[in-house]
């Protein structure tokens, strides 16, 4: 058996055959050429925004389409075109990133969180009519990695109890569910532009919606809180609460053009994990997301887990165990990092329960329910970042990557497992400076 990189012996493959992300062209460049050139750098209903909202609409499918600064502002958007506020519960899962609650915090209102599913990492909606009281307004599912949620389950819960749904898809550009297009499963959508998605526009984010009611609301809280109709000019009268929610012209021809590429990235990356998924799961203990038939992923995050079982772990050892498999992977090249360390409940902000001051919106005199937040109350999902890794660091991510760098991958992982009594003797802190900087 070879000897592993991080005890001396040679890698199995370095960044000379990993592609950078994101793949910026002749075409991207002249784009936003095109906008320093007209002069037109920013506006209310600027060319090249109106232009991306058109396209992105028509793309997944939506009536309409806004773009924002950032994809935490389009979830803000949704919050506040639904009118949700003081004392009003969210239903969200425990596991995402923490923009997903941060944007209900936004508008004073109350996030509630919901343990996962362990095999699709998306929200158990099986526990989602436990958390409903009469305070709940909506419920927020996140189509995590790109994996769509079970959305006609979510769907026929907020019928039953006249909820609003607003898609967290800042990770599903492209994903569909039973033939849709993410963004147009629920009331409201929310997508991210940050450098790191599928479909990258440096910082920036899109609201989507077929309800022209929404869609108004939504651009007030856009506009600092003003009624701004195209070609009629602003009046500059706020006429609810508003934010500087708006974006450029540079990030949205840029957007644009990456747009057009959108699907072969998509399908780069399925060609990619499914590759992964047959050769990888050929490993004893190695489990892997499951994408129901009837959906498809963008696989914005290819995530792998540990099986206790298989290699006689608890609850206590598996961490330990998963960062040395984590750490040799690293050594031999591959892109193994973390991504969330922890459940969105057991991050400081939902800790201290401060909010905007005085325990507010916890304490607020709207509020009818206690909290507190542990991670006892969401154990799959802190099983879940016990025992996995994510192939594909930020900067190198499945979508991009050649079959050749994933054909590595698998040669990488078949060392590393071959070699398990060596790994188990790895000690965290000496490794963890011969591959700093591998996490993202």
């Amino acid at each position: 058996m070879s000897k592993l990189a991080i005890n001396g012996g040679s890698k199995t493959l370095d960044d000379s055959i990993k592609t950078k992300w994101p793949i910026i062209t002749q075409e991207d460049k002249d784009a936003v050429m095109r906008v320093l050139d007209s002069g037109v750098l920013w506006g209310v209903y600027a060319p090249e925004m109106r232009a991306l909202e058109e396209e992105f609409a028509e793309y997944v499918g939506a009536k309409h389409c806004i773009a924002v600064n950032s994809g935490t502002a389009a979830l803000h958007c949704a919050v506040s075109a639904a009118d949700i506020g003081p004392g009003d519960e969210v239903i969200t899962p425990a596991f995402s990133f923490v923009a997903s609650a941060v944007s209900i915090l936004h508008h004073n209102a109350i996030p509630v969180f919901i343990d996962l599913d362990p095999d699709t990492f998306n929200i158990d909606t099986a526990k989602i009519e436990e958390k409903i009281t009469p305070q709940t307004k909506a419920i927020m599912p996140v189509h995590i990695h790109g994996c769509p949620a079970d959305m006609d389950e979510v769907n026929r819960i907020a019928k039953k109890h006249d909820l609003v749904i607003l898609e967290d898809a800042c990770q599903s550009h492209g994903s569909t569910y039973k033939g849709k297009k993410t963004g147009t499963l629920g009331d409201m959508a929310a997508f991210s532009l940050n450098t790191t998605k599928n479909l990258p526009g440096g910082e920036g984010g899109l609201f989507t919606t077929d309800s022209e009611e929404y869609r108004g609301k939504a651009n007030m809280l856009r506009m600092f809180g003003e009624f701004v109709k195209e070609n009629e000019g602003r009046k500059y009268q706020s006429y609810s609460m508003g934010w500087n929610y708006r974006t450029q012209e540079m990030p949205c021809a840029f957007t644009r053009s990456q747009l057009k590429h959108l699907d072969h990235t998509n399908n780069t990356a399925r060609e990619n994990a499914q590759f992964l998924n047959r050769e990888l799961t050929k490993i004893d203990g190695i489990k892997i997301q499951k994408i129901p038939e009837h959906s498809t992923s963008c696989y914005h995050k290819y995530r792998i887990r540990l099986d206790r079982d298989a290699f006689g772990l608890n609850d206590d050892s598996i961490q330990t165990f998963r960062e040395k498999v984590r750490l040799a992977l690293a050594a031999e090249g591959v892109d193994a990092v973390l991504w969330q360390t922890t459940t969105i409940p057991e991050q400081p902000v939902f800790k201290i329960m401060e909010g905007y001051g005085k325990g507010c919106p916890w304490t607020c005199n709207f509020a009818k329910n206690k909290f507190s937040y542990s991670d006892e109350q969401y154990p799959e999902t802190t099983k879940l970042i016990k025992d996995s890794i994510v192939l594909g660091s930020e900067t190198f991510p499945i979508y991009v990557s050649s079959l050749k760098v994933m054909e590595k991958y698998v040669e990488a992982f078949s060392k590393v497992f071959s070699n398990l009594d060596e790994v188990k003797k790895i000690t965290l802190e000496e490794s963890k400076e011969q591959v700093m900087g591998l996490e993202k």
